[in-house]
């Protein structure tokens, strides 16, 4: 049976194809350039620097850019002496990843199950009523789909 986290493919450390498992692997400085450039769109280091809340050396946002460039979570264009950077994945794209892979590590730990995410629902729904009617309609997408999928799967 395929998982749904085949669908995500993994990529070289140096590729400029979006990894969005590489954003399970982001600390707070990566992540705050990240949302300079969702805003920006395409920023050079200079740029970037003057945008962040936070004051960092020049050399400092150099090489975070550089890192998320290199687990494929930016592209990167020179134009004259400086690279120009844009995110190579949507903010919600990065989102979705995180959540796959944090799903995937909770069921490929031996010692977990199922039981252990359906008992998370009692927190979601007493932190958000909303999330939890969203996430019904999900669950009912979903096994729409896994019927039609077994239904075409006979056919053949």
């Amino acid at each position: 049976m395929a998982s749904i986290f085949q669908q995500i493919p993994l990529h070289p450390r140096h590729s400029t194809d979006a990894n969005p498992q590489a954003a399970t692997r982001l600390g707070e400085r990566e992540r705050e350039v990240l949302e300079v450039l969702w805003i920006e769109g395409s920023a050079t280091v200079q740029q970037v620097t003057k945008c962040l809340q936070t004051a960092l050396a020049y050399t400092t946002v150099m090489t975070t850019l550089d890192r998320l460039y290199k687990k494929g979570l930016l592209r990167r264009n020179k134009r004259d002496r400086a690279f120009v950077y844009e995110p190579a994945l949507s903010k919600n794209d990065l989102e979705r990843g995180r959540a796959s892979e944090m799903v995937h590590r909770l069921f490929s730990d031996s010692s977990m199950n199922e039981d252990a995410l359906l008992s998370h629902l009692d927190a979601v729904q007493n932190y958000d009523t909303d999330l939890l009617g969203r996430l019904e309609k999900k669950v009912h997408v979903a096994k729409e789909r896994a019927a039609g999928a077994r239904g075409k799967g006979a056919l053949q």
